[in-house]
């Protein structure tokens, strides 16, 4: 059995198992968390952060965790909203006034969070380098036109998610959403999850690692659905090379360059699956978390091309919600047991080449610990 370092409480040894497993066979490195009532009950982590296998993944190594920083992003926009100071159904330009161009006034704040902005793709032909450009990917969105009536349809807002999100939130509180959050979320909770990075942390960061038998030039291409399917456009090609450059740790790219392990980002959204609260602090009321865990879109996605259903924030899927990220890091909250699931690695799968159970076998050893 692989060895792996950290807590895991008596009841949830299944979990353990499943991860010494994954790290046997697909994974080179990975951390594993569940926490239950705000609280760790499982905090595991082993393997290597280096795709050589010279350097531990040790308890405060970091990875970039693409599209599950989405989970975080969404949880400012419910803190704001807790607040008083965002309302999830005001018309997005109530806060950001040139966001109105185009038949933009009555698209709502509620319709960016669920994917039925209607604004899935970045403004016109874009580069990776664009995407470190803040005001270009803003004042673009502003002047665009919706794709379709916002909130009639939902397509997966792969990278303009964050964009949408962060100016409302930079409008509403003179801060960027990296900064927002690091305050009013990770300081409070003592969490090390981080939307952008500084230079001090680079030496914790594992690279990712590209799928078997690629390069990292391998790319992202587009958004893969739950079944595997890969959209055509998205405007911008992302490689493995650029979330693993110093370019994109230091940018503000809030629906994909998120840095934790799967400890820091369990404790974050453990908050929404507690009722407010984690490891004793409140973050949030029990009524503004609620947001996160009820549907307010089931159908086709047009970007995924496959059924989903969207929370406001959040993929949603039976009684749990969440959403994972590009290679295969996930979390998941069920708010009825209290639970969250986290997972990280390194190493990347190409799920159009190999299915990718990693995180699905961690959840289902995570409720394992609740019979």
């Amino acid at each position: 059995m692989t060895d792996l370092k950290g807590l895991c409480e008596p009841q949830f040894a299944e979990v353990e198992e499943a991860l010494a497993a994954s790290l046997g066979k697909d994974d080179v490195g990975a951390s594993v968390a569940v926490y239950l009532d705000g609280e760790p009950v499982v905090d595991l982590w082993g393997g290597y952060a280096d795709a050589d296998r010279t350097v531990g993944w040790e308890r405060d190594t970091l990875t970039c965790v693409n599209s599950t920083t989405k989970n975080m992003t969404a949880l400012c926009a419910l803190v704001l909203a807790d607040q008083g100071r965002l309302d999830l159904s005001a018309p997005v330009a109530a806060y950001w006034p040139e966001f109105a161009a185009a038949g933009k006034e009555r698209l709502l704040v509620r319709h960016v969070l669920s994917h039925t902005a209607g604004l899935p793709d970045l403004p016109g032909p874009t580069a990776v380098e664009d995407l470190y450009d803040w005001q270009r990917m803003t004042a673009g969105l502003a002047a665009q036109a919706p794709a379709w009536e916002p909130g009639t349809a939902a397509g997966y807002h792969a990278l303009t998610f964050g964009f949408l999100i962060g100016e409302v939130v930079r409008h509403i509180t003179g801060r960027g959403l990296g900064a927002f959050f690091a305050k009013e979320v990770a300081k409070p909770l003592g969490a090390d999850f981080h939307i952008g990075l500084s230079p001090a942390d680079d030496h914790r960061v594992a690279p990712l690692i590209p799928p078997p038998s690629t390069t990292d030039e391998f790319t992202a291409g587009a958004p893969l659905g739950p079944d595997g399917t890969r959209r055509e456009h998205t405007g911008v090609t992302v490689r493995v090379r650029d979330a693993n450059s110093v370019a994109w740790r230091r940018a503000q790219i809030p629906a994909v360059n998120g840095f934790g392990n799967a400890r820091s980002v369990a404790l974050v959204q453990s908050v929404l699956a507690n009722r407010g609260m984690a490891g004793g602090v409140r973050l949030l009321s029990p009524q503004g978390c609620e947001p996160a865990w009820q549907e307010v879109f089931r159908g086709e996605d047009r970007v995924l091309r496959s059924p989903m259903s969207w929370t406001v924030g959040f993929g949603k899927f039976g009684n749990m919600f969440g959403w994972g990220g590009w290679g295969g890091s996930l979390v998941a909250s069920d708010p009825d047991a209290r639970m969250t699931v986290a997972y990280v690695m390194n190493q990347m799968l190409d799920r159009e080449r190999q299915e990718d159970n990693r995180g699905m076998e961690i959840i289902l050893a995570a409720y394992s610990g609740l019979r």
